[in-house]
Order: C-alpha cells, then sequence, then structure tokens
C-alpha cells in the first residue's frame, strides 16, 4: 500500500482523506508489558526463520519506484544483534556475486544493482539440498532474486540469479514450492512501481488489481488459476504444494485455492492482511492492519521512529474456517505490523514503516 499511499498523494486525493491530521510516529524504543522492540532497522518489512531458530533473515525494505535502496540483514532474537548480509557493506554497495551455476532464469541479466530493494522474501531448502532465500526486488529492476544461505554462526549470501515477471507486474510477496520454482503475488502493472490511476481507483473498491504467478525452470511465468483479487499481497503454500493461500489487501480477505485447478477452497475475512507464515501449531499467521487510508498515507511520510496503525496478528485454522486475535496494538510500541514470526514462545512482527521489530509473548 506504500505505493498507493504515494501516489493518491500525487493526485491530491489522500489530502482530503487526511484532513483530520496525519498519524504522530513512535520515537521512543521502549517495550511495554509482555512486548520488548529492538530498533535499528530500516523497514523490515518480511522476515524468514533460519533453521535451528536461532536467527532470522530480514527483508529492509527500501521503496517500490527503486528510489531508495534496502538490503538484507540477519536478527538474533536472543542478543538483539543486527548482521548486515546483502549487500554486506550495507546498503547501496555493489553486491559480490558468488561463483557456481545460475539458479533462476538463464536469461538473468547479472546481479542487482546498487539500487537493490529487497520486500517479499521466503527460505527454503532446494532439491539438492542447498538452502535458497527467494526476495522481490523493485531496485533497479522488478525480479524475484535467488540466493543461496550458508553459514551458522556466521551467515552469508550468495547472489545465483533471478527472475523477471511479464507485463510490467510490480510483485509483492513470493513462495518456493516444494517441486520446484516460486510463485509470486502480482499486485498490479505499471511502469516505474506506480500504479496508474485506475488501478488506484480499483484498488480502493476492492475490485481486481492482480493475481498469482508461478515460474518453473524451463517454462518461465504463468498465471494461476483462481488467483485474481484486489491487491494480490502476502502468499503461503501447503505442505505438499496443492493448496495455495493469498492475501488479498483491498478485499481483505485471505482465500484458499487449488493450485491445479483453480478451484475456490475456502476464504476468511481479515482486516487488510499482509503476509503469512505458518505457526509451529500448523495455524497461518496473518498480520491484519486496522487503519484508514488517510493513515496509511501519513506513514508513507514517516522519516523517524516507526508507523502507529494499529494491527493485529491472527491465527486461521489451514481450511480458514477458525480464527483467533493471538495479538492486537494500537500505539506504542510499535504499529503497522506486517508479517509475524513464531520464535519458540515469542512472535517477531516485522513492519513495512518504521524502524524496529516487536517481540510478543506468548501465553501459554
Amino acid at each position: 500500500m506504500r505505493a498507493f499511499a504515494a501516489r493518491l498523494s500525487g493526485i491530491g486525493l489522500a489530502t482530503l482523506l487526511a484532513c483530520g491530521g496525519g498519524a504522530e510516529a513512535i520515537l521512543e524504543c521502549e517495550g511495554t508489558e509482555g512486548v520488548r522492540v529492538v530498533c535499528g532497522f530500516q523497514n523490515p518489512e518480511d522476515l524468514a526463520l533460519l533453521p535451528g531458530q536461532e536467527a532470522l533473515l530480514v527483508s529492509q525494505f527500501g521503496s517500490m519506484d527503486g528510489a531508495r535502496p534496502g538490503s538484507l540483514v540477519a536478527f538474533r532474537p536472543r542478543s538483539g544483534e543486527i548482521e548486515p548480509l546483502f549487500p554486506r557493506g550495507g546498503a547501496g554497495t555493489v553486491p559480490v556475486v558468488a561463483a557456481g551455476p545460475v539458479w533462476g532464469d538463464p536469461d538473468c541479466p547479472g546481479p542487482p544493482s546498487a539500487a537493490f530493494s529487497p520486500h517479499g522474501i521466503d527460505l527454503a531448502d532446494r532439491p539438492d539440498g542447498a538452502l535458497q532465500l527467494l526476495v522481490v526486488n523493485h531496485g533497479g529492476r522488478e525480479s524475484v532474486e535467488f540466493f543461496e544461505v550458508s553459514g551458522s554462526g556466521e551467515l552469508s549470501l550468495a547472489w545465483r540469479g533471478c527472475a523477471l515477471p511479464p507485463d510490467q507486474a510490480i510483485l509483492n510477496d513470493v513462495v518456493a514450492l516444494p517441486d520446484g520454482g516460486f510463485m509470486a503475488t502480482k499486485m498490479y502493472s505499471a511502469s516505474g512501481g506506480t500504479p496508474g490511476i485506475l488501478t488506484v481507483g480499483r484498488a480502493l473498491l476492492g475490485m481486481e488489481t492482480g493475481h498469482v504467478l508461478e515460474w518453473q525452470s524451463g517454462a518461465g511465468f504463468r498465471e494461476v488459476p483462481g488467483t485474481r483479487g484486489s491487491i494480490p499481497n502476502g502468499i503461503e503454500v501447503s505442505d505438499d504444494g496443492e493448496s495455495i493461500y493469498l492475501n488479498l489487501y483491498s478485499a481483505s480477505e485471505v482465500r484458499r485455492v487449488a493450485r491445479n485447478s483453480g478451484e475456490s477452497l475456502g476464504s476468511a475475512e481479515v482486516s487488510y492482511p499482509d503476509n503469512l507464515s505458518w505457526g509451529a501449531d500448523g495455524r497461518l499467521l496473518v498480520a491484519s492492519h486496522i487503519a484508514s487510508l488517510s493513515e496509511m498515507t501519513a506513514c508513507n511520510e514517516l522519516e523517524a521512529g516507526t508507523c502507529p496503525i494499529a494491527f493485529e496478528i491472527v491465527a486461521l485454522s489451514p481450511d480458514l474456517s477458525e480464527r483467533e486475535v493471538l495479538f492486537a496494538n494500537a500505539g506504542p510500541p510499535m504499529g503497522a505490523g506486517t508479517v509475524a514470526i513464531q520464535v519458540g514462545d515469542e512472535l517477531v512482527i516485522g513492519t513495512f514503516a518504521g524502524d524496529r521489530v516487536a517481540l510478543v509473548r506468548l501465553p501459554e
């Protein structure tokens, strides 16, 4: 939604919607009862838990149009340590390319530029046993980047390839498939990362703007049937890869779809659902925004602290028939939660607009 907020500001509509005032950033890096925060991040929009559960990979979002670079870092919840991984020298530096076979599309034009701006990420084992990180990138090009993850005490990321989506697709999230390849959510089609006014209007009305793309080696991209909707956002798949779980942000819907046929297998109403992850008990964890468009627009302008937008972390059963709010927050210590990853008895929560993550202790 950050891209839409920027577009609305450009056409003046956001000014009308935000006449009641904007959001005031949360500046103090202090936790509350049951919640601790770790500051020092740049928009930690998505998270992936590494084997052993000692560290997470963090996508530090820059901008949709590539004007502001981002980076990938490792975060160790116990110590609070933040370790730069890619680019190793921090955002804006030219990445180091590892030797070895190229993963992804053989026509990939080479490694990402210093404009590298990560968004959604997913971590999974490859069939050859290597640990692979998939990253949606907006910086310099719209792409899904392939990285190999190695090390345990000291982690490293090696760039291995990319795949460029068709039709000026602007992506959001990505998930690896157990039989190879990946799926990515196409929010809309646009040039330079900016949606046209018709796309903005359709999104505001909850109308169709995009769909899910599946990529396979040798076959490239295809549209996945049954996935069209309003601002496709977070995505997950079942262990067998047969069921797709899709967040349709502007429609406030979480949808379950049969991957091969496109048949609808159920849906749940969740307010502005962002990213998805699997909890330790087999339920889906959905980050849900409880906010107005004017609040989203205001958070797009924050230069320090973190966005205060109210949010919830909702647990859904795999058939989407049952739901439970695990955590709800409005105001300090953090807002605009975009993803929740369970690490032991805590939820680690990221944000699209802020300098921190929150760690929430789950009830027994």
